[in-house]
């Protein structure tokens, strides 16, 4: 466990490294405004992905998170300390994963695959309730207004970072790479814990998604997804 959690460390250095020369070294100021901006965003995003898991495993009879104080929007309760660091110098972190006992499941399998969608689910209602408040802002506001400095202006980022962390969470979630919920969604749908593989690829998938972090594939996925469903959510709205 202590070897892993060295490969780990030397890995999110990596990532802080890569992350810090291609955003951070050209204009640190802009690039610690950004994380300012998206910090609202993160704290909702996150709280409402490990909410939602919380939630559909309790309402599933599993009293596991309730007993563990999960099932709330209280960030408090998400937030693991390294991981959202890590989020927030690394562009990739993690809250504290929610703890299930699928043995309370009437349907195991099923019961499984939607605690996990509940994650990515939650994400897509907050991108959509937010990406109405921006159209609701944008069609009554000067748009030089919102384009400038101003208190309003500040508030009408943050509110698309709001929607573009939660766009990006959901998609980045659903990569079928563990510990990541598309994972946990491809292994019930395709009953993987019978293979032979699942056990090898469960212990490898954190590293192995940190290593396609580190080489950009991961944003060759997830840019065209992401760029997609955002201008989906927010289109008429010059960005």
């Amino acid at each position: 466990m202590k070897q892993r959690w060295k490969q780990t460390g030397i890995l999110l250095i990596i990532l802080l490294m890569v992350n810090i020369a291609q955003n951070g070294l050209t204009n640190p100021k802009t690039y610690i405004y950004n994380m300012l901006i998206a910090l609202p965003g993160i704290i909702i995003g996150l709280s409402f992905h490990e909410f939602g898991h919380a939630f559909v495993s309790d309402k599933l009879g599993d009293p596991t998170p309730r007993m563990q104080g999960r099932v709330t929007l209280n960030p408090r309760a998400h937030f693991e300390p390294f991981g959202f660091l890590a989020l927030m110098f690394c562009g990739f972190g993690w809250g504290i994963p929610v703890e299930i006992d699928p043995r309370y499941y009437k349907h195991p399998r099923r019961d499984e695959l939607l605690v996990s969608l509940a994650g990515v689910v939650m994400n897509l209602l907050v991108a959509l309730v937010f990406s109405v408040i921006v159209h609701f802002i944008y069609a009554n506001t000067a748009y030089e207004t919102l384009a400038s400095g101003t208190v309003l202006g500040t508030l009408f980022n943050i509110l698309l970072q709001v929607v573009i962390v939660n766009v990006v969470l959901m998609v980045f979630n659903l990569i079928p790479v563990p510990p990541l919920d598309g994972f946990g969604i491809i292994t019930n749908i395709f009953n993987l814990r019978e293979k032979s593989f699942y056990g090898t690829l469960y212990n490898y998938g954190f590293p192995i998604l940190m290593i396609l972090l580190i080489i950009g594939a991961v944003d060759k996925i997830l840019n065209p997804l992401v760029n997609g469903v955002y201008g989906l959510l927010l289109q008429y709205i010059i960005l």
